[in-house]
Parts: structure tokens; C-alpha cells; sequence
């Protein structure tokens, strides 16, 4: 046996335990909040599953996915879509906080895995809840991790063999050292990876069946070719199993031509190909090169980068092979977090396409070994982190105070939003002056980011971020042109405006043009549809330059998600106003025909 389990801890917990206890339930609390907003930290991508999820909803099938978008039906497996259909109650119940919730509750459910799996290695529930806020403080979890993608639920279900080996090694005993795990368990394993695959892609079995194998024989007392022929084995029929239930899909659809066409070729086999040639991405692709791809648990970390970085000089000056002055060799455990954050890495750095998303699935791990090597990082990497949440929460709390001088918000909100700040800043202080307060302050500092983030958007949320109730129930059935600056971004009107046909149109191609030509296709849009949604070109431009021709039926604030070159600088950055909100019209004729459903 390579460790010793450390007797669990008796009596009422220390002040420290419930204080990070108390963080951990206030990080929960802040990843609930908003989460039916429509500023969510996200990608495009969602709104394209939520159209496809929808439109199938809307067919009353299962299968085969439905969509209006060229080339982005089955871009993705069922069981993604299935879940918004469930959750949605088919239609019945449509909103975003809904679709969202299940990755919330996979989230959630990782997180209790990676801290009872920190409890069983210390024996202490303080370092469990350490890890556990760790692992939500970092930033691909607050982005992947509670919107309507994949990342929440393949994180789950692809980590939990691992969970599962982690455990078993944990509490072996002299007497079962040498058992390895059974081929049942291995059957189990299948499942739960079959499960993982059918929410994102039969590519994942690679990293995860390799992990999952690296990792059994790296870990046991004693390796053979014998046992890791056996290993292979067991693991092959995990792998087998996985496949096997994410075939289903090509059993079940009724067109597995198309399946194999735009999922298998076109959104797998394309990203191990580049017309470019591979090694030249590969060498020097920038940000798709194998060297940024190297740095992606960086980069996931967000905020605690620099506490990642930190924790890789460490291994980089006492070496992973020994932990102590006398040489003893690598605990088991994080022998096995080291396998799992190399295999991951090591795969996603082959295939022509990189991105640091692919390695999330991975970010557990990296969670519960900072959690263990908390005071063996240096105080200088928080001190960096600190700094720069120090930055984004003034950021925040001045993009609260611009947004409530346009008139977005009331006191009461602004007044939460400061506060949030506030404690943030506070917190970043108290880090920074205070040395033994360092470590726990910038996990607490991370949150807060999240917090400020939060309740600055909440007013975009309300009234003066939706359409009023007396418009969306005028407007029914009506065809209205709305803006589409990004793949599937006209999705968004279905929660804006339910119950209308949303005809998208380019509207970055029209906030490149001028005045008078915006004012030509505002007409022509006018005389094509019931009505248009108009973003406002200048913060000068009060009105839309259809008037008097036309009729507003509503307005309300936007966030602007893209920029022209040069809109924003130095001179303008304090001024959030200038640059980052702007106005949203619901525009209808003057005149409109006596069949148009705006009358």
C-alpha cells in the first residue's frame, strides 16, 4: 500500500472549514443567479443547439434534429437536444433558464465528486471545499459550465470511471492491492462513457479510454505485460460498450446517411485535416498551434492562471517524481491527476483543430491538485490573480454605474451591484495586505468577478432589457426581419418575442454602411415584413431613420457583443456608455396593410 488514509476528523468543524463551507454554498448561489439571462459568459453555439432543439421540439419527434440553419442540423448527438426537449416540456416551458438548468445540476454534480474524492485522500472536509470552490472559480466552468452546451454533462460522465478508479485506489489494502477492477466494473465504465460520448462526440472515447487506461497501470503496485494486456482488454470493452450506445443514434435516426455526412465527416473528420497543411498550423498556427495548446489549462483557469502557472513552477523545480527531501516516491493520487492532465492535453494536441475547450473535461483534476499542493504554491502567483481581479471588479462596478446613467437599472440594483463590488474589492485588499489571508482571498476574489458580473447584467434582464408585455402581445405571428451578426444569433428573438417568425438579416454588414444607405434597407426591410428590429448605429442616433415614416412599438437595451476597429481606446474606455449599450427598436409601418399582424 502506497499511502496511508488519514483518520476522518471528529467533532464540530473548525472556523476555517465553515468558512470555506460558506464560500462554497455562496459560489453555488452565484452560478444559480441569472441564469436565464441573456448575458450569460457563453459562445454562439448555444443559441444554434437551442434553435435545433426547439425545431424538433416543435415536430413532436425524437428524431431526426431539425433545423433551418444550412449545414448545422446534426452537429451534435441527440441526447444533447433531448435534454433542452425534456426541459423545455417540448415547447411548453421554452426559456433559456430552463435549457440551462441541467448543465447546472452536471456541474454541481462534479463538483461533489471532486470534493469526496479530496475528502478520501486528506481525511478533512476543509481541503474538499477548497477544491470544490477552486474548481467553480475557474472560468471555462463558469462558462461551460451552466449554459446550454456540452461541456457540463461529458465532464460528468467521461470523469466518472476516473472518480471511480481514484476511489478504489484510495482504499485498497495489503490484502487488495493486487485486484485489479473488475471487467463488470468496466462494463459500468462503457456506460457511463457512452454516456458522455452521446453529448458531444465519439472522438472523446479517445482521451477518455486512454486516460482510463494509463492511469489503472501507472497506478497499480505491479505491472506486467501479462496485467497490461488484461487492462487493455477491460479497458477495450468499456470503449466498445461507449461506442456501441453512441451508435444507437445512426440506429434510431431515420436518415443515418445524413448523419454520417454532416457529424461524422463534416464535423469530426474536418478538424483532422487543414488546407494549410498540418505541421505548419501545428508549428505556427498562433493561437491553433501546438505550443497555445500546451497552455490551455491556463487558459481555462481564467482568473487563477496565474495560480496555475504557479503551480506548474513548482512541479517544474521539485519535479513530480518526488515530493519530499528523501525521495519518497509519488503518492497514488496525484499520480493519477497527473495522468489524467497529460493524457487529455497529449490527445488535443494532435488533431489539426485545437482548442483549449477541448481539455475541460480535465479541469477537475487540476481543481483537486491545486487543492492538495494549496501551500507549496507560491503567494506571489495569488498575488497576481488578486491583482487582476482587482481590475475587472473595478471594471464591472464602473460598466454598473455607465449603465444606470443611460437609464438602465434602478438605485436599488446599482446599489447591489456596488455592494458586490465592493466586498469584492475588499477581498482583493485584504489578500494583498495580509499574507495568510492570500490564498483563500483570491479564490473568494474570482467569485466575486462572477458576482459583479452578475448584477451588473441583472437590469439587462428586466424591463429595460425586454419588451413590454402589451407588445410581445400585439405582435403574434408576424414575420419580423431581426439582426444576425453571428451563426444563429436570431434564436435569441424567441425568447424576446415569442410566437413570431424571425427572418434574420446581416447586421454587421449594415453598421459598416452609411446613414443614408441604413435608411434604405430599413425601408426595404419595412416593406418585406410585419416588423424590424433596428440596432442603433450611434450613440447620437436617437431615433431610427425610418421616422416619421414609421411607428415604434418598443424598445429596449442591448449589449453590444462585437466592435468596429477603433470604436474603442483609450479616450472612450472609461466611458462604457459610448461603446457598450445601445438601443434596440421594434419598428412597424406607419401605414401597415390591414392583414398585418401589428395593426
Amino acid at each position: 500500500m502506497r499511502r496511508q488514509l488519514h483518520p476522518p476528523p471528529q467533532g464540530f468543524p473548525d472556523a476555517p472549514t465553515l468558512a470555506w463551507l460558506a464560500l462554497l454554498l455562496l459560489a453555488m448561489g452565484v452560478y444559480a443567479f441569472g441564469l436565464g439571462g441573456q448575458y450569460v459568459p457563453s459562445i454562439g453555439d448555444e443559441l444554434v443547439y437551442t434553435h435545433i432543439a426547439r425545431l424538433t421540439a416543435v415536430s413532436n419527434h425524437w428524431l431526426p434534429l431539425v433545423s433551418e440553419l444550412d449545414h448545422m442540423r446534426n452537429t451534435k448527438p441527440p441526447l444533447l437536444f433531448w435534454q433542452a426537449m425534456v426541459a423545455g416540456d417540448w415547447g411548453h416551458h421554452w426559456s433559456l433558464a430552463a435549457l440551462r438548468t441541467p448543465s447546472l445540476l452536471y456541474t454541481l454534480l462534479t463538483t461533489g465528486a471532486l470534493a469526496w474524492s479530496v475528502r478520501q485522500i486528506t481525511g478533512n472536509w476543509r481541503t474538499a471545499c477548497l477544491a470544490a470552490c477552486v474548481y467553480l472559480a475557474f472560468f471555462c466552468t463558469f462558462r461551460f459550465g451552466r449554459t446550454y452546451l456540452t461541456s457540463a454533462p461529458e465532464t460528468f460522465w467521461l470523469n466518472l470511471p476516473m472518480f471511480w478508479l481514484l476511489w478504489q485506489r484510495l482504499h485498497q489494502t495489503p490484502a487488495t492491492q493486487n485486484n485489479d477492477l473488475s471487467w463488470p466494473a468496466h462494463a459500468g465504465f462503457g456506460l457511463a462513457l457512452g454516456l458522455g460520448l452521446a453529448y458531444k462526440s465519439f472522438a472523446l472515447i479517445a482521451p477518455a479510454a486512454a486516460t482510463l487506461w494509463c492511469a489503472q497501470l501507472l497506478s497499480a503496485p505491479h505491472v506486467s505485460w501479462r496485467s497490461a494486456t488484461r487492462t487493455a482488454l477491460k479497458v477495450s470493452l468499456s470503449a466498445v460498450i461507449a461506442l456501441g450506445f453512441f451508435a444507437l443514434w445512426f440506429v434510431l435516426d431515420p436518415n443515418p446517411a445524413a448523419v454520417w455526412q454532416e457529424f461524422v465527416i463534416g464535423e469530426n473528420a474536418g478538424k483532422m485535416s487543414s488546407d494549410q497543411g498540418y505541421w505548419r498550423i501545428a508549428l505556427l498556427g498562433g493561437g491553433g498551434s501546438i505550443w497555445a495548446q500546451l497552455l490551455a489549462y491556463v487558459q481555462n483557469a481564467g482568473l487563477l492562471a496565474f495560480v496555475v502557472l504557479g503551480l506548474i513552477g513548482f512541479g517544474l523545480k521539485r519535479g513530480w517524481s518526488k515530493t519530499k527531501p528523501t525521495g519518497s516516491a509519488l503518492p497514488i493520487h496525484l499520480l493519477i491527476l497527473l495522468v489524467w492532465l497529460a493524457v487529455w492535453l497529449i490527445v488535443f494536441t494532435l488533431p489539426s483543430q485545437r482548442s483549449a475547450r477541448y481539455v475541460v473535461p480535465a479541469m477537475p483534476a487540476l481543481a483537486m491538485l491545486i487543492a492538495l499542493l494549496w501551500e507549496r504554491i507560491a503567494r506571489i502567483w495569488f498575488v497576481l490573480s488578486l491583482l487582476l481581479c482587482g481590475l475587472l471588479i473595478a471594471g464591472l462596478g464602473r460598466i454598473a454605474w455607465a449603465a444606470f446613467e443611460v437609464g438602465i437599472g434602478s438605485r436599488l440594483e446599482l446599489g447591489v451591484s456596488l455592494f458586490a463590488v465592493l466586498a469584492g474589492l475588499l477581498l482583493v485588499v485584504g489578500g494583498l495586505l495580509k499574507p495568510a489571508w492570500s490564498r483563500a482571498c483570491t479564490v473568494a476574489a474570482c467569485l466575486a468577478v462572477y458576482a459583479s458580473f452578475g448584477f451588473s447584467t441583472a437590469p439587462l434582464n428586466g424591463a429595460a432589457g425586454q419588451y413590454a408585455e402589451a407588445v410581445t402581445a400585439k405582435l403574434q405571428q408576424a414575420r419580423v426581419a431581426v439582426p444576425n451578426g453571428f451563426n444563429g444569433q436570431f434564436e435569441r428573438f424567441q425568447f424576446l418575442l415569442p410566437g413570431n417568425q424571425f427572418i434574420p438579416y446581416d447586421s454587421d454588414e449594415r453598421a459598416a454602411s452609411h446613414a443614408g444607405t441604413n435608411a434604405q434597407e430599413l425601408d426595404r426591410l419595412l416593406a418585406s415584413h410585419d416588423a424590424v428590429i433596428w440596432l442603433q448605429s450611434e450613440p447620437s442616433e436617437l431615433t431610427p431613420p425610418c421616422r416619421p415614416g414609421c411607428i415604434v412599438l418598443g424598445s429596449r437595451w442591448e449589449v453590444k457583443g462585437r466592435h468596429r476597429s477603433g470604436e474603442i481606446h483609450w479616450g472612450n474606455l472609461w466611458y462604457p456608455q459610448r461603446w457598450l449599450f445601445r438601443r434596440e427598436w421594434l419598428i412597424a409601418r406607419a401605414a401597415p396593410p390591414s392583414n398585418a399582424a401589428t395593426r
